[in-house]
Formats: structure tokens, sequence, C-alpha cells
């Protein structure tokens, strides 16, 4: 199967009420993880380029090694994503270079890390759009800036976003300037802030209370404007960003082996399900592999000190990771079956 559009994936999903896994990739062993679990539970799959990981592998290596993986499990389909565009320059290179879908994120400036005007965001998103629709790719766009509701300043990940302090109208989207944003860009998808946030430590200790086992339970996200979103554009594809869970076996494992990830905690699948069985339709995942890769490989050496091969660590990793991705695409986001 060739690659395919990010609005073909997202269409199905919104009209059958399930969420379609968005992971940023790296290196060849998140890939063959993720692309062995959706092999093995028929689920379709986003993979996606950050701009961390354009800048330390390079898109034309991701690329390859996306399109391998299309090779070689011809049965997925797959979307190629460029994930966080800076300007429509950005977006542009990423067509030309064979990705299926680009995210344009108009709602910071172009050196990514200056909170834009909505204006701006318009105008940016909707040339994109306009040059992307012509070839057949799918844009995402992004209204309101993620970060903490705590400190009310924004979270800087993977080469991209803001640490401003920013008012609570900045942090989460307002639902009728949603629905204007995408009758005015025309865009195919849109992520939205409702409480999420980019990496490992997604809330402080005083935003949690803590379960039985001592472990931080983070607050609710704003399921209200998800609903009052979803009132004003019915069916259309929505999007979560800095949606890892942050499992905590493996914040143990890390820990356990010379790590220090004290309260790391990501957002609870039960509430990742609730928002797949509502109208979020693509769900980005990024810390969650890196996590299992590095604890995976923090443990091996621990017991194995001797050890020196890559592939040795490497194997065990890519094997924790692929469990993983099949965890969530069955019992989190419903889409095994679906490809």
């Amino acid at each position: 199967m060739a690659l395919v559009s990010m609005r073909q994936l997202l269409d199905h999903a919104a009209e059958n009420g399930y969420g379609v896994p968005a992971f940023n990739v790296n290196n060849i062993e998140q890939v063959q993880a993720i692309m062995t679990a959706a092999a093995e539970v028929g689920a379709p799959v986003i993979m996606q380029a950050s701009a961390g990981a354009r800048k330390y592998a390079g898109e034309a290596f991701l690329r390859h090694i996306i399109e391998a993986a299309v090779e070689s499990w011809p049965d997925v389909p797959v979307c190629m994503h460029q994930d966080h565009g800076q300007s429509p320059a950005v977006c542009q290179i990423a067509m030309r270079m064979g990705f299926t879908s680009v995210m344009m994120d108009g709602s910071l400036m172009s050196d990514g890390k200056t909170i834009s005007s909505y204006e701006y965001n318009v105008d940016v998103t909707r040339r994109v759009v306009e040059n992307a629709h012509c070839i057949g790719v799918s844009v995402e766009g992004e209204l309101g800036c993620l970060g903490s509701l705590e400190t009310m300043k924004g979270d800087k990940e993977d080469g991209h976003g803001t640490d401003a302090t920013m008012s609570r109208e900045q942090l989460l989207t307002d639902p009728d300037q949603a629905a204007e944003f995408v009758r005015e860009t025309q865009l195919d998808a849109l992520a939205i802030a409702i409480g999420t946030s980019h990496g490992a430590y997604k809330f402080t200790p005083a935003q949690c209370t803590r379960n039985e086992k001592g472990e931080l339970v983070p607050p609710p996200l704003r399921f209200d404007i998800l609903d009052e979103v979803s009132k004003r554009l019915p069916g259309f594809p929505i999007v979560l960003h800095g949606s890892s869970s942050v499992p905590q076996e493996y914040v143990k494992m890390i820990n356990e082996n010379g790590g220090k990830m004290p309260d790391a905690v990501g957002i609870p699948e039960e509430q990742l399900r609730q928002a797949a069985r509502l109208a979020v339709c693509k769900i980005n995942i990024d810390s969650d592999l890196r996590l299992a890769m590095t604890g995976t490989i923090r443990q091996f050496f621990a017991e194995h000190p001797d050890k020196f091969d890559p592939r040795e660590y490497l194997k065990p990793a890519r094997a924790n990771i692929k469990e993983m991705v099949k965890h969530k695409l069955i019992h989190v986001l419903g889409c095994d079956g679906k490809a």
C-alpha cells in the first residue's frame, strides 16, 4: 500500500469513533516496532517527524526509513506527517520530499518561539492549505498554545515551543474561534489546547492527587472545551498534542537503573480513551516511545555491564516499544482492525 493522506485516515476515524496514533519517530527501531505492532492488530498509523527529529536524523533519512516500512508492511495504512512546521516554506519543502501531510503551526511565529496573532495564524495556514490541497496533501493547524495552566507558561519541547508566560485564553482554545479558523483556512485537522502539554512532566505535583500506590493522578482535561468545539465542528477531525501517558513502569525502570525522573506524569489513559471516543481523531505520542527505549536500555546495561553491541540492547528496546504500541492501539485508541 502506498502512503496515504492524513485526511483519509481521520475521516474514517471521525465516522467510527476511534483515534489514530501519530508517533514521533527518530530512528529505525522505533519505526520497526510501530509497524510490527500495527500489522499484528490491523491498525493504521501516522508517523511524524518533529523539528528535533528532522534536525537529528535529517528529513531524507526519516522519509526513506518510513518508505522502507511501507514497503515491508504493505497492508498497514501509513501517513507520513511533518510535525510543527514553523513556516509555509518549511511545509513546502516537506511536500516536495513526499510527505503526505504537514502541520502548519501558526500559533507561533516562524522562529518557533514567539507567540503569533490569530490573523497571522489564519494567513500562513490558509497559504499552506492552498498549496497542499493542489497535490493531495493534508494540512493540520493549531489554535492555542500548549503549556501549564498552573504556571501559565508554555512548554518548549524538541526544537519547538515557547516558554513565555501566557494568559489563560492563550493556553486554552476558544470554541467559537476554532470554528471560525476552520472556515477561514479550510484545513483538514485542528490541534486544540485543552490542558495537555509536551514532555514527560505534564503536571506539577501540586496540580495532582495521589492514588493508593502513591502515584500522581493529574487533573482532568478540559473536556468541556472539546465538547463545545465538536458541537461547532461536527464530524471534523480534532487533534491532541502532548498526549503521552508517561507509563509509570518505564519511569520506575529508569529510576531504578540510574535515572532521575522524579514526579514524571502524563495524561491518564482513560482520559485519552474518552477523547478518542469523542471528536479527537489524531493523538500525538512521543515521550512514551522514548521512555520505553531508555528504560529498557538502562536496565539492559545494569544487568549486562559487559555488553557493547548496540543490536543486543536495541533489540529488547524495540520489543518493549512494540508491546506498548500494541496496548495503545487496542486499549487506548481503539483502532485495531481498522486498517
